[in-house]
């Protein structure tokens, strides 16, 4: 089942350090088939991340190992059930 997570960040000034170990991240999750899809906003203030997960409990866990989680990059987010049309 597919998760889609929109995320707000903080700490505005440690993205740019953090964010090659957080692509890093996202693509271990990619080749393991955990990942859909991600991306940061335009205005760098969040990302939508699209997991592929069998529960929200997974996708927590999977949120909770991303290096954006444990530096304080992720303010907030939310997670929503994904049914993909297209």
């Amino acid at each position: 089942m597919k998760f889609a997570v929109v995320f707000t960040y903080a700490n505005q000034d440690k993205i740019a350090e953090v964010r090659p170990e957080h692509r890093e991240y996202l693509a271990t999750l990619k080749e393991r088939g955990a990942l859909a899809a991600s991306g940061p906003f335009v205005d760098d203030s969040g990302a939508l991340i699209i997991y592929e997960a069998d529960t929200e409990d997974e996708v927590k866990r999977i949120i909770e190992g991303d290096p954006f989680h444990a530096n304080g990059i992720f303010s907030s987010y939310f997670i929503r059930p994904w049914k993909q049309v297209y």
